[in-house]
């Protein structure tokens, strides 16, 4: 592939060895003239951005429910934090920052209304076609929902950005083709078997080093933002985290360089030095590991067997106690159970309202239904509630039933 960029400062000095290199892109679907001033990634990126399904992640929730106040993280804010930190560990290893941005941005596009408990209500109502399982929405969405282009519905993105998209957490199958990990029982979701068999993603390999920065990026963002929410929330305390392996050390730390800081002050200081120890941690042990591997190039660390972008084993174990205290005191506290009921009954109710009566989804919606199969139905009317935002999802609840239960 002819690539201007190698002669204007994005070339392959700049990258390390083991880098995806935007000139040596397998492509895209269909074919596309290359742009004279972006890189592919850069594009795919671009495209990314400015998809519809970016837009909604604005009123998405993350773990409040959006009204719940101006400042807590939504999708879209956890995206671009996420982002910020692919970007930083991407640079420290001098992979491909442009890719890494794109699939922090992206890995969240799937996400349904009301977090993981929408996603758990559509995986009920979608049992008998297949479940739902928001990667897999992901993928639906880049290379088919979204339509916005003359040639092709998606946003015909290079195989490097949907690789890392469906493989950010690892291999899906072995060798054999047997299903690997989550996947075991119910296996492969069906929206990545079929485009795969036609655009083959390599799913028993890893993806690239670019798409493993994205993935440990947003467990240092969630780690640290859900941190934040939670002491603004009040559901903990500085006291209460001050007993959590790798926070301690922190909050000694700030006490002793700043003794008496107020405490609004207090709390975002930890969450800022949790951000750096994290990201610190992961490039310092990543770069060890690619010197013990001696990774020659992109595709050697797709088949090297396990993650190269990794956490220490000392950060590893921070990480499962910051994890598991907050899986207590905030995912499972009795207020959020209780929304996490509601949410999921509203859209219970949704979605048998529009199999019963399709007509009240929006028309595009509506388009060949007419003779088709539950199937086809079922399927759809799961497409269009995963793409609603949380204000749009009660906005209808109110609008076709009597009484919507309570989200705060």
């Amino acid at each position: 592939m002819t690539d201007p960029f190698r002669t204007i400062g994005f070339g392959a000095a700049d990258r390390s060895p083991y880098a995806s290199l935007h000139w040596e892109s397998r492509g895209r679907l269909i074919s596309e003239p290359e742009s004279r001033t972006r890189t592919a990634f850069q594009r795919d990126r671009d495209r990314i951005i400015h998809s519809t399904a970016f837009r909604r992640l604005k009123h998405k929730t993350q773990v409040f429910i959006h009204h719940e106040g101006d400042h807590y993280r939504t999708r879209l804010t956890h995206s671009i934090e996420v982002a910020q930190i692919a970007r930083s560990i991407a640079r420290a290893l001098r992979l491909d920052e442009d890719l890494a941005e794109a699939l922090a941005l992206a890995h969240d596009l799937g996400h349904t209304p009301f977090g993981h408990a929408g996603e758990d209500a559509l995986e009920e109502c979608l049992s008998s076609v297949g479940g739902f399982d928001h990667n897999a929405h992901t993928i639906r969405i880049v290379t088919s929902l979204e339509r916005r282009y003359a040639r092709f519905d998606g946003l015909n993105l290079t195989w490097e950005t949907l690789e890392g998209l469906v493989k950010h957490n690892g291999p899906l199958i072995d060798n054999s083709g047997a299903p690997l990990a989550r996947w075991k029982e119910k296996g492969v979701p069906h929206v990545i078997r079929d485009y795969s068999s036609f655009h083959d993603l390599e799913l028993h390999t890893h993806a690239s080093l670019e798409a493993q920065a994205a993935a440990i990026a947003d467990d240092i963002a969630y780690n640290a933002h859900d941190i934040d929410d939670g002491l603004r929330e009040g559901l903990f305390t500085l006291e209460d985290i001050d007993h959590v392996p790798l926070m301690s050390t922190l909050l000694k730390r700030i006490d002793s360089e700043y003794p008496g800081l107020e405490v609004i002050r207090k709390n975002h200081e930890v969450v800022r030095r949790v951000i750096t120890e994290l990201v610190e941690d992961v490039i310092g042990q990543s770069i060890k590991s690619l010197q013990e591997a001696a990774i020659g190039n992109s595709d050697a660390a797709r088949m090297f067997g396990r993650p190269i972008v990794s956490f220490s084993e000392t950060m590893r174990v921070a990480d499962k106690g910051i994890k598991s205290f907050l899986f207590e005191k905030m995912y499972r506290t009795p207020k959020l159970n209780r929304i996490r009921e509601n949410a999921q009954q509203i859209l219970h109710d949704l979605f048998q309202r529009y199999c019963k009566t399709p007509e009240e989804m929006a028309p595009a919606w509506q388009e060949g239904l007419s003779g088709g199969t539950d199937t086809l139905l079922e399927r759809r009317v799961g497409d269009y509630i995963a793409g609603m935002t949380d204000r749009f999802a009660v906005e209808e609840h109110r609008r076709m039933f009597d009484a919507t239960p309570d989200l705060r």
